[in-house]
């Protein structure tokens, strides 16, 4: 190891008594091997800090106007003095003197009078251990500026993955709708409407167990699949504009089945993950209803899980505020009303409150969506 003081110079030490003697005795005893400012004083100490930045200071308890004390505390307060380590000169030898001291920092004490062999020891040992502490210091903030650097490389790959992903997921999204000229802009929507509400169901702490460690952004992303069994339903059906028949009913019913096969032969291929966990629950729930006459299963209650329980109030208010081939879309005051009479039947009564606590957000949105159709069509 390369020796600090072939690299740094020599180092710096202040040394501060009232006594003249002592501080003769003390740059002697230092000065082949440092650089010894001396003053006779706190206050001349303070202007020689203004020029010098010493690796040390050896300052004395006991002098006039400003002790050893006082003098401490001004250059533990300053930023620029504050990591200089002190070491106490004092004739004191009670132990209430160097507990105080030591509080107001000062790294070590040196009695008076002192031997300059054992000074130059105690000098050379405090001086080693800044030295040391300089090193770690740097190391630290070395450490640091990498791990910044390697987490914004990090989140920079995070992100173009991200982007990939819904990137796929969009253009899967557009795929499905195309195929459906009946739900145009259906599943962007939805994600909007399901962000607000459970957002809402977030602040309200309602389901607080069930809702911790739901990552939002995530669960919304993978609601874009909720739909994706549509993909395997017959082009007469998913495209008729009329009403079905109870057997095109019945096989329209099978698409939140397929859908979950689907994410399931994908999962085949990859790891699991939470992504595609809520993308599944999504698919395969989101047409159940709290009084068990809804599809696939027919799931009652707390049966559902939560996360399609709340997509299925999304999915249902973009239905009602949305125009269709085979029917005309109602306002959003409408469809707050419409869903609110469906509490406690086809809706979860808690989730239906915080609807329609959130129905002036819904309302915003729904709108500026509506306006942004209108513009996209011109």
């Amino acid at each position: 190891m390369i020796d600090d003081s072939i690299i740094d110079g020599r180092k710096t030490i202040i040394l501060v008594d009232d006594n003249i003697a002592n501080l003769k005795i003390g740059k002697n005893a230092l000065m082949e091997h440092y650089d010894v400012f001396t003053a006779p004083s706190g206050k001349k100490m303070f202007e020689l800090l203004e020029r010098n930045k010493p690796e040390l200071i050896l300052l004395d308890i006991d002098m006039p106007e400003m002790d050893g004390f006082k003098a401490i505390k001004i250059l533990k307060e300053n930023d620029s003095t504050r990591r200089i380590p002190v070491v106490f000169l004092t004739g004191k030898s009670d132990t209430e003197s160097e507990i105080e001291g030591l509080s107001l920092g000062a790294v070590d004490y040196i009695p008076k009078p002192f031997s300059p062999p054992i000074l130059r020891k105690r000098v050379e040992i405090h001086l080693l251990v800044q030295s040391q502490q300089n090193i770690l210091r740097k190391q630290q903030e070395e450490l640091r500026k990498f791990n910044e650097g390697l987490q914004k490389l990090v989140d920079e790959r995070t992100k173009q993955v991200l982007d990939l992903q819904d990137a796929i997921l969009k253009t899967m999204a557009n795929l499905i709708e195309s195929r459906d000229n009946i739900t145009g802009g259906h599943i962007e929507r939805v994600q909007f409407y399901l962000r607000i509400l459970v957002v809402g169901l977030l602040d309200s702490r309602c389901y607080a167990d069930k809702t911790k460690g739901w990552n939002v952004d995530l669960l919304v992303r993978s609601s874009q699949l909720h739909d994706i069994g549509k993909i395997e339903i017959e082009d007469k059906i998913l495209r008729k504009t009329s009403a079905l028949t109870s057997e095109e009913f019945t096989a329209m019913k099978q698409h939140p089945v397929l859908g979950v096969k689907i994410i399931e032969r994908i999962e085949s291929e990859v790891s699991s993950s939470d992504f595609l966990n809520y993308a599944k629950i999504f698919a395969g729930t989101h047409h159940e209803k709290w009084d068990g006459s809804g599809y696939p299963k027919g799931l009652k209650g707390d049966d559902i899980p939560l996360l399609g329980r709340i997509l299925a109030i999304a999915d249902v208010y973009d239905a009602l505020t949305s125009q269709r081939s085979y029917k005309a879309s109602i306002n959003h005051e409408s469809a707050v009303q419409t869903i609110a009479r469906a509490k406690g039947t086809h809706f979860d009564p808690i989730l239906v409150d915080v609807f329609c606590c959130q129905s002036d957000k819904l309302s915003e949105v729904q709108q500026t969506l509506k306006e942004s159709d209108w513009v996209a069509a011109e």
